[in-house]
């Protein structure tokens, strides 16, 4: 059985700014989106952009900088730079849906 890693990798524009793989066993399904919502924060925002993106939605100083966007497998956060976590095999090719007949 082959085994799977989060691929987690950052961009600003077309540059890659951070990768890294792991193994899939390090974090929780829950902990992912946290991690990129950290990243994106601490690369991309000012201080007072990280207190809107925690501000109640509606509110005048409230942003939407640390959305986590989920499309099985991968998660996404941020603009630019933007963090994801892809779920992928030994080779680094990311682990797609399993196809229904």
């Amino acid at each position: 059985m082959c085994k799977r890693y989060w691929l987690i990798q950052g961009h600003n524009g077309s540059k890659t700014i951070f990768k890294t793989k792991v193994g899939i066993g390090q974090f929780t399904d829950d902990q992912i989106p946290n991690l990129l919502k950290a990243l994106t924060a601490k690369m991309g925002l000012t201080c007072e952009e990280i207190v809107g993106a925690y501000a109640k939605r509606g509110a005048k100083i409230a942003n939407d900088h640390l959305i986590v966007h989920h499309d099985f497998p991968t998660y996404m956060c941020g603009s630019n730079p933007v963090f994801t976590a892809s779920i992928v095999d030994d080779g680094g090719k990311i682990i797609s849906k399993p196809k229904l007949p």
